[in-house]
C-alpha cells in the first residue's frame, strides 16, 4: 500500500488531479483510491475506471479527479458506477463516500473481484472531465497560471520550456500587479540571495523558484492566479541581462494581463481501438 498525499486542501479537486497524474507513471499496476469529494452524496457518480488493459482501476467520484491520471496512463478500458452496495459499508448517512463506498470497494477489487460485480458498466466517454489551464499567447506576453506550489515554495506553471526560448535569459514576469525579473537557470544553485529564477521542475513543466527560499512567499501568488511573461523591455529579446532582481507595479486600470487562463477539458478517453470501432 502505497499513500501517495494527504495533504490536497478541502474541496480542492483539481490540485488532487494534478497530484495523482503527476503520481501516475510511477505507481504499480493495482487499485488506487482517491477521494477529493465536495460533490459527496449528490449527482456526481462514484465510479471505478480500468487502465492499462486491466492492469489498474483507479476508484473515486466523478468529478474531474480521475480524468488526468487516467490520460496520463493512456486512456480508459472500462468503467463501472458503483451501483452493488453489497461491496458498501452500511452507511448512517450519505456524506462519508470515501468511508462506506470508495475505501470498501478498491478492497474488495483488491482481494480479486472483478469490476463488473461492483458496479454498472458505463460509457468511459460519459466520465467528468478535469478542466486544465493551457497559456495563451498574446502579442509579446504569454499568459499562464500558477498550477502548483510545493512545500517549498516552487512555482509551478502551466508553462512548457520550449515557449520561454524566444525570449532571453533575463524574463519580466507579472504576478498580483507587479513586474519582477527572473533569470533561466537549471538549478537552484545559480540563483543569488532572493533572486527570482525561472527553470524546468522535475516534471518537465516551468517552475519559479528562489534558492533556499520561497518564490511563493517573494511574489504573493497562491495556485490558480494569473501570471505574464514577457521578454525584459529594457534588455529585449534574446537578451543575456545580468542577476539583480527588479519588482515593479504593474497599473490594473484596463490591464488584461492579469487576467486568468484558458481552460481546456482533459477528458478520460477510451483506448485508440475502441475510438475506430
Amino acid at each position: 500500500m502505497i499513500d501517495i498525499t494527504h495533504e490536497i486542501s478541502p474541496q480542492d479537486v483539481r490540485a488532487a488531479g494534478l497530484a495523482l497524474a503527476r503520481s501516475a507513471q510511477y505507481l504499480a499496476a493495482g487499485v488506487v483510491l482517491a477521494v477529493v469529494d465536495p460533490g459527496v452524496g449528490g449527482n456526481r457518480r462514484a465510479v471505478a475506471v480500468e487502465v492499462g488493459g486491466g492492469s489498474s482501476v483507479l476508484v473515486g467520484p466523478d468529478n474531474g479527479l480521475l480524468a488526468p491520471a487516467v490520460a496520463m496512463v493512456g486512456g480508459a478500458d472500462r468503467a463501472v458506477e458503483l451501483t452493488q452496495a453489497e461491496y458498501h459499508l452500511p452507511a448512517p448517512g450519505h456524506t462519508f463516500a470515501g468511508r462506506d463506498v470508495f475505501a470498501p470497494v478498491a478492497a474488495h477489487l483488491c482481494l480479486g473481484v472483478q469490476l463488473t460485480q461492483v458496479g454498472t458498466p458505463i460509457d468511459v466517454a460519459s466520465l467528468t472531465p478535469a478542466m486544465m489551464p493551457v497559456s495563451r499567447t498574446e502579442g509579446n506576453q504569454i499568459h499562464a497560471e500558477v498550477l502548483w506550489i510545493d512545500r517549498y515554495g516552487n512555482v509551478q506553471l502551466n508553462l512548457d520550456p520550449t515557449e520561454l526560448q524566444a525570449l532571453g535569459d533575463i524574463i519580466a514576469v507579472t504576478v498580483a500587479d507587479m513586474s519582477h525579473n527572473a533569470r533561466r537557470v537549471d538549478a537552484y544553485s545559480q540563483l543569488q540571495g532572493q533572486e527570482i529564477g525561472l527553470l524546468v521542475d522535475s516534471y518537465g513543466l516551468v517552475a519559479l523558484s528562489v534558492n533556499s527560499g520561497s518564490a511563493a512567499l517573494a511574489l504573493g501568488c497562491v495556485e490558480a492566479d494569473a501570471v505574464v511573461v514577457e521578454a525584459n523591455a529594457a534588455l529585449g529579446a534574446g537578451n543575456t541581462g545580468g542577476n539583480t532582481p527588479v519588482t515593479t507595479p504593474v497599473p490594473t486600470a484596463g490591464n488584461t494581463a492579469v487576467t486568468k487562463g484558458v481552460t481546456t477539458p482533459v477528458r478520460v478517453q477510451p483506448k485508440r481501438s475502441e475510438q475506430t470501432r
